[in-house]
């Protein structure tokens, strides 16, 4: 288990600003007397086993019985639009947090999300400028762009302090108080969500097997709700 003063260190060294972010966020809860929750998420299709890397995608979460408020940062979270695509293509913030949406792209796009209570629409911006907007509620956001029907993002918004991404090889750790109640989940974009009953009095080992079964591309329209058209024609 690593000790504080490891999590600190690793926070000291930086890293870009979303690392230094993420560390942060983890080191502001009260941590005495921690322990941990580790394990592994494997992903399967069709009946065939995923690589291992292929799980980086998941988000792993601990909600407890009784709330822990996550540190909201000063500053903004960020998903540029680069290549007709949203980098990153999951973000996780905690509620409250706000993101920009910086747009690197020589074209225009308009970043929205149409369903939900953190729904919004950034409008129509070009190359160099970057919109923002702030998520007060907790829940899944779908982002996508008014030009780029390809175009897809998911931003999750959490109301707890205690979350982890899977590394390469599908493995993760959360440090959390002892004694602690609550439920983990593990979301994926492609399957429902994944959760599990948990009393934490100390170490445990909770390892999720999830099947894929959406597709990768999510069926949606545009935000006025309607179909797609094309803008081949037009160089967009």
């Amino acid at each position: 288990m690593p000790a504080m003063a490891t999590l600190a260190s690793r926070y000291a060294r930086g890293g870009d600003m979303a690392t230094r972010l993420i560390w942060m966020w983890l080191l502001l809860p009260c941590m005495a007397q921690a322990t941990e929750i580790a394990g592994s998420v494997s992903l399967s299709t069709g009946g065939r086993v995923l690589l291992a890397q292929e799980s980086a995608q998941a988000v792993v979460y601990f909600r407890p019985e009784k709330r822990v408020a996550p540190a909201v940062p000063a500053t903004a979270f960020e998903m540029r639009t680069r290549g007709k695509e949203f980098e990153p293509r999951t973000l996780v913030v905690p509620v409250g947090a706000t993101v920009r949406f910086p747009n690197s792209d020589p074209i225009l796009h308009n970043v929205f999300s149409a369903v939900g209570r953190n729904a919004f629409d950034l409008g129509l911006y070009g190359r160099g400028e970057g919109r923002a907007q702030v998520f007060a509620q907790p829940g899944l956001v779908r982002v996508y762009c008014n030009v780029h029907h390809q175009m897809f993002g998911y931003i999750l918004v959490l109301d707890t302090p205690y979350v982890a991404r899977p590394d390469a090889q599908g493995r993760y750790r959360l440090e959390l108080p002892r004694d602690m109640s609550g439920e983990l989940l593990v979301w994926h974009p492609r399957a429902p969500l994944w959760r599990q009953r948990l009393r934490i009095s100390g170490a445990a080992v909770a390892d999720a097997k999830i099947e894929l079964n959406r597709p990768l591309l999510p069926p949606h329209n545009n935000k006025f709700g309607k179909p797609y058209e094309s803008h081949a024609a037009h160089g967009y």
